[in-house]
């Protein structure tokens, strides 16, 4: 039961590692090569876990050797433009000029269903209103919607607003973050004196955030928002 422990700590250990040295992505924006890798690596994990006879240092060895291949095929890719092409494929126009393109989606073996999804997953629910509609190599929709579809926008409308400061969390779970506060230009001190001010304890705050501007906004684990 120990060595089932320590193996398995040892592979999570190793997996999570390199996870991260692909870099941060969900499994829906993964190109092909990089989910191809992901599941080689799940299933190499598991091989040592299932077969006590299989040494722990050959299952690490292993996985490293595919991050190496996947950072090495990420490094042509960014070189090439064919390799990029053969390993993550490429976008397709699926409707153009507000003409969807038939021989476009038996390409990439689409139906009209398949398309009528992902435009509400693109909140567009007619798809009379779509211009331009591109299926990008991750599987992804981007769409565009004809001129007079498209929302108003304060430059339409002559509106000149003040671009919004970006919040960021000051606050976690009753801890201050150093890296918001630097990154506000901002200090403790000020922190303590916004709880005072709205009668808050640092240990009862769930979340806080503030902006450069000093709009801030507090949510306490009893009370909430």
């Amino acid at each position: 039961m120990i060595s089932i422990i320590i193996r398995t700590f040892i592979l999570y250990i190793a997996v999570t590692v390199a996870i991260r040295l692909m870099g941060k992505r969900q499994i829906g924006d993964m190109q092909p090569s990089e989910l191809v890798i992901t599941l080689l690596i799940s299933e190499i994990a598991a091989i040592p876990l299932q077969d006590k006879d299989q040494p722990v240092i050959g299952g690490i060895v292993a996985v490293f050797l595919l991050v190496i291949l996947e950072i090495s095929s990420s490094a042509l890719t960014l070189k090439s433009f064919f390799m990029r092409k053969l390993l993550s494929g490429k976008s397709v126009v699926i409707i153009k000029n507000g003409t969807v393109d038939m021989q476009a989606m038996r390409d990439v073996r689409m139906t009209v269903l398949d398309l009528i999804e992902l435009l509400r997953g693109q909140n567009v629910f007619n798809i009379s209103d779509v211009s331009f509609a591109v299926l990008e190599a991750n599987g992804n929709l981007s769409v565009l919607l004809k001129g007079e579809k498209q929302p108003a926008t304060a430059g339409d409308l002559k509106i000149k607003n003040k671009p919004d400061a970006l919040p960021l969390p000051v606050i976690s779970d009753g801890k201050i973050i150093s890296e918001s506060l630097d990154a506000l230009s901002s200090s403790r001190e000020m922190i303590f004196k916004i709880l005072q001010n709205n009668n808050s304890e640092l240990n009862n705050v769930l979340l806080m955030t503030l902006d450069r501007d000093g709009k801030y906004n507090i949510i306490n684990k009893e009370s909430g928002i």
